[in-house]
């Protein structure tokens, strides 16, 4: 062959072999962590449309619309949380801008209560408990809920499971009860129907109304069903105090005998009196692993937690719903007994104010505006300057704000938390909404695990404190809830993964948000990609909303 017609063949071939390795977006000389918890490498990552198309040395023959240089960082996948309560900040703010600065591109909701099934009682219930965020209601299932939220546009991948609590609200109300036969093959009709539309699981929350009502049988029985298509079954325990250990047995307990796998939202033993306790859970918790019940847990990185009122006022008088209890709060007779039980320890019920003690019971969020001076201040505080018991302080509070108040409850020990970091089971949660420093979201204060919980893990669990390695950390952020979720193509970077991708400086990442001011961006985060779109860059986010509806195994495509 002449030299002329050999360098022409050659140019058609190279240019022939540029067009195929033609890609949106190289991610160049990053280290990268790919989510199983092995050493990290230097390679190049190439994505494709929505997908992980190449990972490896990109130097030759290739190109791409764009090349980001991710020379010095860290290259991941992107992060869960796997308990979210964005189902309404979502609807206000699609960026999910708390939860996407700190890297999280999916968010698992769903404790106890979901936003399906949905009544048009319970819709008109909902409409009436809306804080802040005020939203129509026109979906009647999970399903249709994250849909909804898809079309609507979101930043982050989005996923639930139904509650327990919202499948005994459809057939028995508020009513403190066990279901009836006919009431409770409802009820896991309706964890059918859920599975079915792509519910991870089954969620219970066994502290709050009307979950507490419900007896180990009936959350069996809704598990059976959702262990049918693969899914899990995840509680907030009857108790993380002082009956801890008992709550910890009636969970493996469901595991065993629905034949499913279990995992604890935020484990923590609260209250100083009940820290000792972490050990016996963990071993009770080894010791059903070793016999092949699948427990696992997840947590938020802080000494407390943050809740309601309602979480230090007896069940009993919470029954029938808010209304019902707001008026008898306002009984003399009924308020009597109620500051009887919530100022001394009771054996069937957990409060969460009593476990702390009223000067680390921390007032952040009402809903009228004439109460929000309180907001900082600690409940006995407030009681001091109303000339008040805490306890009577309260009840006042939650009539008069006609919500059940939050509260942040300083519950737990610092040792603890990092005890509870190590565990190869653990993955991680904020246990909180995805907000945004702006507009409604600074009516409240909120927790900083909104906006710092993940970020706070790399920076002061890792690299300041050295808890555990940072492929480590990565790995419990990543593959493993995807893998106890049974997720498909998400938790790891893999050539055909869908392009869900973090990159951020491992010597910055750090979380900013405190008590005192909550409403801070954590920093470090660079650029993030979900589905193969960035969403982050240059730490900015750029108002792409490539979130999608992530199902479960039971999901049926229509």
């Amino acid at each position: 062959m002449k030299p002329n017609k050999l360098l022409f063949f050659s140019s058609l071939l190279l240019l022939f072999s540029c067009n195929q390795n033609k890609y949106d977006l190289i991610i160049k000389n990053g280290l990268i962590f790919d989510g199983n918890g092995t050493t990290p490498f230097l390679a190049d990552i190439a994505i494709k449309n929505d997908t992980i198309a190449f990972i490896g040395n990109l130097s030759y023959y290739a190109n791409a619309d764009e090349v980001i240089d991710a020379k010095g960082m860290a290259v991941a996948p992107g992060f869960v949380n796997m308990l979210s309560w964005s189902t309404e900040s979502l609807i206000e703010d699609g960026r999910s801008m708390g939860e996407i600065m700190q890297g999280v591109t999916l968010e698992v909701m769903g404790e106890g209560d979901s936003m399906g099934p949905i009544s048009e009682a319970m819709k008109v219930d909902a409409k009436k408990s809306q804080g802040n965020i005020k939203y129509d209601i026109p979906w009647n299932t999970l399903g249709e809920y994250l849909v909804y939220l898809e079309k609507r546009g979101v930043s982050t991948n989005v996923a639930s499971f139904v509650g327990a609590s919202t499948v005994r609200a459809m057939e028995l109300g508020y009513a403190n009860r066990p279901p009836k036969p006919d009431e409770l093959e409802r009820m896991k009709k309706h964890v059918r129907l859920a599975m079915e539309e792509g519910a991870m699981g089954v969620a219970s929350a066994l502290i709050y109304t009307p979950g507490t009502y419900s007896n180990t049988h009936e959350l069996i029985e809704l598990s059976k069903v959702a262990s049918e298509y693969g899914g899990t079954y995840i509680s907030h325990l009857r108790s993380e105090g002082n009956k801890l250990e008992e709550a910890t047995d009636e969970l493996i307990k469901i595991a065993k005998e629905a034949n499913i796998h279990a995992e604890i939202y935020h484990l923590k033993a609260a209250g100083k009196d009940n820290w000792y306790k972490i050990d016996k859970v963990i071993a009770k918790i080894d010791s059903a692993r070793k016999a092949g019940i699948n427990i696992t847990a997840d947590m938020y990185n802080y000494i407390a937690g943050a809740t309601g009122l309602d979480a230090a006022m007896p069940p009993w008088v919470q029954e029938g719903g808010f209304d019902q209890w707001s008026r008898r709060l306002q009984s003399g007779t009924i308020r009597d007994q109620v500051g009887r039980e919530m100022s001394s320890p009771q054996s069937d019920w957990e409060n969460l104010c009593l476990a702390a003690g009223a000067d680390k019971t921390l007032l952040i969020g009402f809903k009228q505006d004439s109460l929000r001076k309180y907001i900082g201040k600690t409940l006995a505080e407030l009681a001091a300057i109303k000339k008040k018991t805490w306890y009577e302080t309260a009840m006042d509070l939650v009539v008069s704000d006609g919500s059940r108040v939050d509260v942040v409850y300083f519950l737990m020990s610092e040792e603890n938390v990092k005890k509870q970091i190590q565990l190869p089971y653990m993955s991680f949660c904020s246990d909180a909404a995805s907000m945004n420093p702006a507009g409604v979201f600074l009516k409240s204060n909120s927790h900083p695990r909104a906006y710092g919980n993940f970020a706070r893990l790399l920076g002061k669990y890792v690299r300041e404190e050295k808890v555990i390695t940072l492929q480590e950390a990565i790995r419990k952020l990543t593959s493993l809830p995807c893998d106890n979720l049974k997720i498909q193509k998400r938790g790891r970077l893999a050539v055909g993964n869908f392009a869900d991708i973090v990159v951020f400086d491992p010597n910055k990442i750090q979380d900013k948000a405190t008590f005192e001011k909550p409403h801070q961006l954590s920093e470090g985060m660079i650029h993030v990609f979900v589905n193969g779109e960035q969403v982050v860059k240059n730490g900015q986010h750029t108002g792409v909303k490539s979130g999608r509806f992530v199902k479960g195994p039971g999901w049926k495509s229509e």
